[in-house]
């Protein structure tokens, strides 16, 4: 039986390496920790609004950035652009033959456009977009309702900070192989 499974170990490894896989955060042409340190280089600058502060924490701390301008290589400017949108309407007659509609869900669309430029000439090396869409539930407190729609949007940012980071490191690793 362990034989077996060593065996399928090894196959798959095999074929992982044949399809042309590699980590993105260890590629070959990059000395160990290369990556790292290319990420630990980026300034984020902040974003205005508490959702651009969550996104600009989540990022940083995934990066390890660069905690002044002047000591980073590059810097990461992001904007941040949110639209919410009603997609659940309900309707009820009430005994007197007066309809009432209310809203019961809502999705917001939060969209972040990016620039990574060079610290020292404030060229852009690359840009791009990453969008993050949420959904809740409205509920009967305004606050509960409140509480739902800022946690919905928290995850949502910090899953495109996730996103960043990928471009940025793609982008990285791109230029390595140059």
């Amino acid at each position: 039986m362990k034989t077996l499974t060593a065996f399928a170990v090894a196959g798959a490894a095999l074929l992982l390496g044949a399809c042309g896989f590699h980590p993105l955060y260890g590629t070959p042409d990059m000395p160990k920790g290369a990556m790292q340190a290319d990420l630990r280089s980026i300034y984020v600058e902040p974003v205005s609004e508490r959702l651009g502060y969550q996104l600009r924490t989540r990022l940083t701390d995934l990066m390890d950035g660069a905690s002044t301008p002047a000591a980073a290589r590059y810097h990461l400017r992001i904007t941040l652009t949110t639209k919410s949108e009603a997609i659940g309407v309900q309707s009820q007659t009430t005994t007197g033959g007066v309809t009432q509609t209310a809203i019961t869900r809502y999705n917001d669309t939060i969209k972040a456009e990016y620039e990574l430029t060079d610290g020292k000439s404030g060229t852009v090396v690359t840009h791009g977009v990453e969008t993050g869409l949420t959904a809740y539930n409205v509920l009967t407190s305004p606050y509960a309702t409140l509480a739902v729609q800022q946690d919905a949007d928290k995850r949502a940012a910090e899953d495109i900070a996730d996103r960043l980071r990928i471009d940025i490191a793609v982008w990285f690793a791109a230029q390595a192989k140059k």
